[in-house]
C-alpha cells in the first residue's frame, strides 16, 4: 500500500493537485538533530527549473508538523508536509476519456472505479516523491557516516556528459522525452545489513526503487553484463580480514547481506510518458483510436530530478536495515 518499512516506517500521502503532499515517518529514535534547513540540499536537487525539467515551479518548503521539538526528534511520528500552490488542473480533464500511453491514467481509473483524483496524475504523480526525498534526509541522519555518490551515466542512449545539454535542448524543442541510467555508489556501509530471505538488501532496495513510477530496471554490481563471465572471473576474492575484495562484481552484497565493500547499483528510468508529440491512442469516449495531444507542464527528462529520489530510496532501505540489525543484536 502506501506504507513501507519494518522499523523505519514510511507512510506517504497526497495528490499532485490536492492541498499538498507529504510523509509520516515512524520508528525514528529521539535525540536526532533535525530542522527545516536539513532538507534544503536534497529538496533543491529535486527542484525543477533547469533545461529538460517541468516549468511547474513549486516552493517545496517543508512543514514539520510533528515529531520534532527544540530542534531534535522526539521519538513520536514525524509528519513532513508540502503545499501545492502552482496547479493547472484543467490541463488534465481530457485524459479521463483519452488516457496517456504508458501512464497510470487508465489503470488508475479502472482500479479505483473512476473515483481517483486524475489531476496531474493524482496520487501517481512524481510530486509525491517529495515525501520520499524527505524520508531519505532523515534516513541519512540515521545512517551517519554512510556516503552516497549518484551520477547520470546515460541520457537517452548518450554516455558523453558533454553532449547531454544539446540532447536535452533538442528533445525539449521536439516536445518529446528521454530516459536515462543512474549509477549509485554507497560507501561506509557496515557488514551485516540485510535480512534474508525476503528482506535481503537487494530486495528491500529494489522494492523501494520500483515504487518510483518511471523505474523499469535495477542491477547490482556487474549486473546483466556478468552473463559473459565465468565464475572464476565473477567471484570477488577477499584480500583481508575486513572482507575487502579485489573486484566488486556482486555490488557489495553477498547472500542478501552487505559485505562492507562499496554497494554499487544502476537504475534505468524510462522516458517521461507525458509528451507534446501527437500520439495515436485509444479514446474511450469515441470508442476508437484517435490523436492525443497532452497539455500541461512536464519534464523532458524526469531522470534529472529523479536521481536524488533514487538515492533516497537506497537510504531508506539501508536505514531500516540498520535499525533491524541493531534490534536483533540487542535481543
Amino acid at each position: 500500500m502506501n506504507h513501507i518499512g519494518r522499523i523505519f516506517q514510511v507512510n506517504i500521502f497526497g495528490e499532485s493537485h490536492g492541498g499538498g503532499v507529504g510523509v509520516v515517518l515512524d520508528g525514528v529514535k529521539p535525540g536526532i538533530m533535525l530542522s527545516e534547513i536539513d532538507f534544503s540540499n536534497d529538496l533543491g536537487r529535486r527542484k525543477s527549473g533547469g533545461l529538460g525539467t517541468t516549468p511547474r515551479i513549486e516552493e517545496d518548503e517543508v512543514i514539520i508538523d510533528s515529531g520534532v521539538f527544540n530542534g531534535y526528534t522526539t521519538g513520536a511520528p514525524i509528519c513532513l508536509r508540502f503545499l501545492n500552490k502552482n496547479t493547472r488542473s484543467k490541463d488534465y480533464s481530457n485524459l479521463v476519456k483519452h488516457p496517456r500511453p504508458s501512464h497510470s491514467d487508465w489503470v488508475a481509473k479502472e482500479k479505483y472505479d473512476a473515483f481517483n483524483d486524475y489531476r496531474g496524475g493524482g496520487h501517481f504523480s512524481g510530486r509525491l516523491t517529495l515525501g520520499v526525498v524527505s524520508a531519505g534526509v532523515v534516513a541519512k541522519k540515521i545512517l551517519g557516516n554512510v556516503k552516497f555518490e549518484t551520477k547520470l551515466i546515460n541520457l537517452g542512449g548518450e554516455t558523453d556528459p558533454k553532449k547531454f545539454h544539446d540532447l536535452l535542448k533538442k528533445v525539449t524543442e521536439e516536445k518529446d522525452s528521454v530516459g536515462g541510467i543512474v549509477s549509485i555508489k554507497i560507501n561506509n556501509v557496515p557488514v551485516g545489513l540485510g535480512e534474508p530471505y525476503f528482506d535481503s538488501l537487494e530486495s528491500t532496495i529494489s522494492h523501494l526503487l520500483f515504487s518510483i513510477g518511471g523505474v523499469k530496471g535495477v542491477e547490482f554490481g556487474r549486473g546483466f553484463d556478468g552473463v559473459a563471465m565465468k565464475g572464476s572471473e565473477f567471484n570477488d576474492c577477499i584480500v583481508n580480514a575486513n572482507g575487502k575484495t579485489i573486484t566488486n562484481n556482486n555490488g557489495g552484497i553477498n547472500g542478501g547481506i552487505s559485505n562492507g565493500n562499496e554497494i554499487f547499483l544502476r537504475v534505468f528510468v524510462k522516458p517521461t510518458p507525458s509528451i507534446g508529440v501527437e500520439q495515436e491512442t485509444y479514446d474511450f469516449e469515441k470508442g476508437e483510436v484517435s490523436t492525443l495531444v497532452v497539455e500541461g507542464r512536464h519534464d523532458a527528462a524526469i531522470i534529472l530530478r529523479a536521481m536524488v529520489v533514487l538515492e533516497s530510496c537506497c537510504a531508506i532501505a539501508l536505514a531500516d536495515a540498520k535499525l533491524i540489525n541493531e534490534a536483533l543484536k540487542n535481543n
